[in-house]
């Protein structure tokens, strides 16, 4: 008995949907999990070498993307799709596990992002989205 465990394979989207009134795109995944994405997220964390960098360390903050679009979505091979980005940004491949991660982290990395931000001087616009805001903590009058 060697004791390594084989993992599961990966979740591979069975649906994706652009909403462009609310910015976000929708993946349906073949273990049910549903996420809907902002641009704006998947945008700060495309995982292009000019935003992530080439190595841990040389991530760059993406500022001002807060009302970015999609303008196109293309696929890539059968394991990942590439969007094009109303700032001219194109050169991000999401693998299937990448949009997972995004969907499934998202709290934590819209955290991160904002401390950042935060840290660097910049801001969005008026804090988080409604929708952001609605999914972690009630609103407050």
């Amino acid at each position: 008995m060697t004791g390594s465990k084989q993992s599961a394979p990966a979740p591979v989207p069975v649906s994706l949907v652009v909403h462009k009134q609310s910015c976000k795109l929708e993946v349906a995944f073949d273990d049910g999990a549903v996420f809907l994405l902002p641009f704006e997220l998947m945008r700060v964390y495309s995982p292009s070498a000019e935003v992530s960098g080439h190595g841990p360390g040389q991530e760059v903050l993406q500022t001002g993307k807060r009302k970015v679009e999609m303008s196109g979505l293309e696929p890539v091979g059968n394991y990942a799709v590439k969007p094009i980005f109303s700032d001219g940004h194109v050169s991000g491949i999401y693998t299937w596990a990448y949009l997972y991660k995004l969907g499934r982290d998202e709290a934590a990395m819209w955290e991160d992002y904002l401390q950042r931000l935060d840290a660097a001087g910049h801001g969005r616009e008026a804090g988080r989205d409604l929708s952001m805001t609605a999914k972690t903590e009630p609103i407050k009058n």
